[in-house]
This record gives C-alpha cells, sequence and structure tokens, in this order.
C-alpha cells in the first residue's frame, strides 16, 4: 500500500487540464524577455494564490504539474486555515497537483524585470479533478449542459471604484483624483467622457496590458458614483473562458491601478452613501449547430428556454445569495434603487430587476444576471447560475409574469429572499440544489469558510457602536 502510494505521487501523468508542453515552449521562444512567472489558483472567495516561479521552472509545470498544499482551497478571505472545510489537518495537509489552464499563459504588462502569468486548477495526484476547485466546478456544470447538447456562451461586466491610497480626515475612503492632472471630483460623474480623461493614461495601460494577455476589454464607461467605473468584455462563446477573462482583467487593473498611485476596490459597496459595483453576467445557450436556444422564432414572443431558464433562475434565487453577495460588504449593496436587485424578478430593458432580458436582435439574445456583487468568485457565479437554468429546462419552469416599470416595488411572495448574510449562510447550507451545483465538497468548503468569516465579523466591535453605544446605554 506505502509503495502504491509513492508511485502515485511520484507518477508523471497527462495534464488532466489539457495543457501541453507545447504551448509553454512557444510562450518562451516568444518571450526571451520574461524572468519569471506568477502562478495562479482561485480559491472559494476568488482570491488568487500561489507562487512566483523562475522562468526555468515553468517547462516542468507544463510537463508534471505543479505540488501545492490541499489547504490552499480550505483558506478565509484573511488567508487563515478554516479547519471546519475538512481540507486542513483532516488531510494532513498534503499536496495535490496544480496545472496549468490553456490559453491563461500570457505576458505581464509593465512589470520590471517582464514577468508572466498562468492559470492554475488543482487535482489529485492521480489526474482525477479535486472537487473544492471552484473552476472545475464550473467545467461540471458545462459539462451536464453539453451531455444535453447545449454550450453556455456568456460575458461578466466589471464594475470598480479607484479609490485615494490615503484616507480623508475621517478614515473613510474617497475617490481617486485623476492621474492625468491631479483633479478632484466628487460628484457623480455618471457616463461623463470628460470626466474619463483624467484617468485615461491608467485605462490607457489597463487596455494595453488586456491586448497582450488576450482578454477583450472594451467599453469603460464612468458609473453612478464619484470614482465609480464600468469595464465590459467582449461576449465569449466559451463560459470556462469569459470567467477566466475577469478573474485576469481584475488583477490586471488592480496592478496597473497600484502602478498609477491609484488603489482599485473590488468591494462590493466601499462608500455607504453611493451604489455599490455588480459583476453582472450575460449568459445565453447555444446547441450543437451552433444557434441561441433563447432567440425566439419569428411570431413568437420569448423562447421556451429562456422562459424556463429564468424561471430555473427566479427559484433557486434565494438559496443561491451566498454566492452572489458572499461578505458581510456584499450586503450593503442591496439597498432600493441602488442598481442592484432586491427580489427575484425577470423584465425586459429594465435595470431595477434581478435577471434583464436585454433589448436587441433577436439572435443576440440572452439573460443579464444582475444580483452579484464584484466581490463574488465568477466561476462559482457562473456555475450557479447554469445549475438554475438547468433546473429551469430540465422541469419546465415558469418564470411567473414580466416586472414592468419599477421593479423596486414589486412585491414577490412566491420566495422568500435572505434578508442579511447570515439568512445567506444558513439558506445556503439548507440547499441541496446549491450542493449540486458547487458539488458537495465545494459546498461544504464554501458555507465553512463563509460561517467563519460570519463569525469573526459578528464578535468585532467596531467603531460605529462605540459612536452609538459608548456614551448613551
Amino acid at each position: 500500500m506505502r509503495e502504491a502510494h509513492k508511485q502515485t505521487l511520484n507518477a508523471i501523468i497527462a495534464s488532466p487540464s489539457g495543457s501541453t508542453p507545447a504551448e509553454a515552449q512557444t510562450f518562451l521562444d516568444a518571450h526571451p524577455e520574461i524572468e519569471a512567472f506568477d502562478i495562479v489558483l482561485t480559491d472559494a472567495n476568488g482570491v488568487g494564490r500561489g507562487k512566483i516561479v523562475r522562468r526555468h521552472e515553468l517547462m516542468s509545470i507544463f510537463e508534471g504539474g505543479r505540488h501545492m498544499p490541499i489547504s490552499i482551497l480550505g483558506l478565509d478571505i484573511t488567508g487563515e486555515d478554516v479547519h471546519e472545510t475538512g481540507l486542513i489537518w483532516t488531510t494532513g495537509d498534503g499536496d495535490l497537483r496544480a496545472w496549468p489552464i490553456p490559453g491563461t499563459l500570457v505576458p505581464l504588462f509593465g512589470t520590471q524585470p517582464p514577468r508572466g502569468q498562468v492559470l492554475m486548477a488543482m487535482y489529485h495526484l492521480d489526474g482525477q479533478p479535486m472537487s473544492s476547485d471552484p473552476r472545475l466546478a464550473l467545467a461540471r456544470q458545462v459539462e451536464i449542459l453539453a451531455a444535453k447538447g447545449l454550450h453556455p456562451a456568456g460575458a461578466f461586466e466589471l464594475e470598480f471604484f479607484l479609490l485615494a491610497n490615503e484616507r480623508d480626515a475621517d478614515g473613510k475612503v474617497r475617490p481617486a483624483n485623476a492621474v492625468l492632472d491631479g483633479r478632484r471630483s466628487a460628484k457623480t460623474e455618471v457616463y461623463s467622457v470628460d470626466h474619463l480623461h483624467g484617468m485615461e493614461p491608467l485605462f490607457s495601460d489597463i487596455y494595453a496590458a488586456a491586448k497582450v494577455q488576450g482578454i477583450p476589454a472594451e467599453t469603460v464607461i464612468s458609473e453612478y458614483a464619484p470614482g465609480q467605473y464600468e469595464l465590459t468584455l467582449n461576449y465569449r462563446q466559451d463560459v470556462m473562458r469569459a470567467a477566466d477573462d475577469l478573474v485576469m482583467l481584475k488583477r490586471l487593473v488592480r496592478a496597473q491601478a497600484r502602478r498609477h498611485g491609484v488603489t482599485a476596490c473590488f468591494m462590493a459597496k466601499p462608500i455607504e452613501k453611493y451604489a455599490g459595483s455588480g459583476m453582472h453576467f450575460h449568459v445565453s445557450l447555444q446547441d450543437k449547430a451552433g444557434k441561441n436556444v433563447f432567440a425566439e422564432a419569428s411570431g413568437e414572443t420569448w423562447s421556451l428556454p429562456l422562459l424556463r431558464g429564468l424561471g430555473g433562475l427566479i427559484q433557486t434565487m434565494a438559496e443561491s445569495m451566498l454566492v452572489f453577495a458572499p461578505h458581510a460588504n456584499s450586503w450593503r449593496r442591496f439597498v432600493s434603487q441602488s442598481y442592484a436587485p432586491v427580489a427575484p424578478t425577470w423584465g425586459v430593458n429594465n435595470r431595477s430587476v434581478a435577471l434583464r432580458v436585454p433589448a436587441g436582435d433577436a439572435k443576440n439574445r440572452r439573460i443579464e444576471h444582475r444580483p452579484s456583487g464584484v466581490d463574488a468568485n465568477p466561476y462559482l457565479v457562473a456555475a450557479t447560475v447554469l445549475a438554475g437554468i438547468t433546473r429551469g429546462l430540465d422541469e419546465g419552469l415558469d418564470p411567473g409574469p414580466e416586472t414592468t416599470g419599477n421593479g423596486y416595488e414589486s412585491a414577490i411572495t412566491r420566495t422568500t429572499m435572505p434578508v442579511d448574510w447570515r439568512a445567506a449562510i444558513e439558506a445556503a447550507r439548507a440547499s441541496t440544489f446549491l450542493k449540486g451545483a458547487l458539488g458537495e465538497d465545494l459546498h461544504r468548503t464554501f458555507v465553512a469558510i463563509k460561517q467563519s468569516e460570519y463569525l469573526r465579523v459578528a464578535r468585532t466591535v467596531s467603531e460605529l457602536d462605540y459612536h452609538l453605544y459608548l456614551h448613551e446605554v
């Protein structure tokens, strides 16, 4: 038995992720200037964890993977072990093997000395998927749909704040001054093109970094709060790649902002009096012939797959909210008329609902899933959304009537939504659907991490506590 274990530990197997040494060699030949690489594994919170390796180590990673501790997937947002995940001492904190994700080996723009980056996914030593890896949970939902002859396509939108590195006199975060000339603005410059010009050097570098990484970053706008911006990504026929795009884009936005002396903030609600930041997910399904099954036929109001997909998302939204709003701060975003949905509603060309069907050409018909904050893990969001759509298709679920007008005023009585983070944790813990969407191991891991973080926040005595109660009670 001991000898068999040793053989498994040392065995060199073909990459289960589909990566090949040829990809690494081609990259090294094309980039002789690059001296080191970030190898990045995305944990349950969406945090990139890994190592920086030297150039000569890259080929061995593509040939045989890289051993990493299993506990890397059982960490909370601060990087502390969460023993309740079962991934720490229960397993002896042993090593598994991380493998490169094909197509994610890219240069990092503006690094000195020059570095590259590759995203990784975790597998057991025999090549079987590690079931607490978020990206592999998404891969499983894609495979479930593929068995039905359906292939999901999609794209994420990235909303974020650019903040000054220094707090204001009250210790609050504040919008960054323009990197072009230092001009300060505390106004809501929504859709102001002139306002964008002040951040032009930074956004030029973001676009340049996205180009060298093959990320289809497109329109940038000034959003609905001082210092808030949105970057859109072009639609991908491969939803796995769409999620990779978002992970890579967040990393490069943060890095380029830092180089320009400001902070890119991906909290859902960093400034209390302004709207928070979402991570809207656009998704559609194609059949084997490449036809969008959400597109309605001539004379048809809406396609049946679209309506059933909406029905599945509405039915499963309440028990999935922990995925879409995973942190204490996430729940500060859900305020009426803040452009964050507060009920499981759907509508057409309506930004006050949770599930928006954008207007436009029928061939581009899709669902815009709006509940997620920018602090959510895109792999978990996409996996849960696809599982909800699958539920709707399998069970023929009806989404109910379309919401028109102000969706914030629409009463939803058939589905009770969690009212706060704690309620979302309990709903997720009890959810058979979410256990199936994420897989039992990742479901246990994710809920345990969130419970641990909740207890840390709940026992913390904040400055607000002193302000409200110190001299009053």
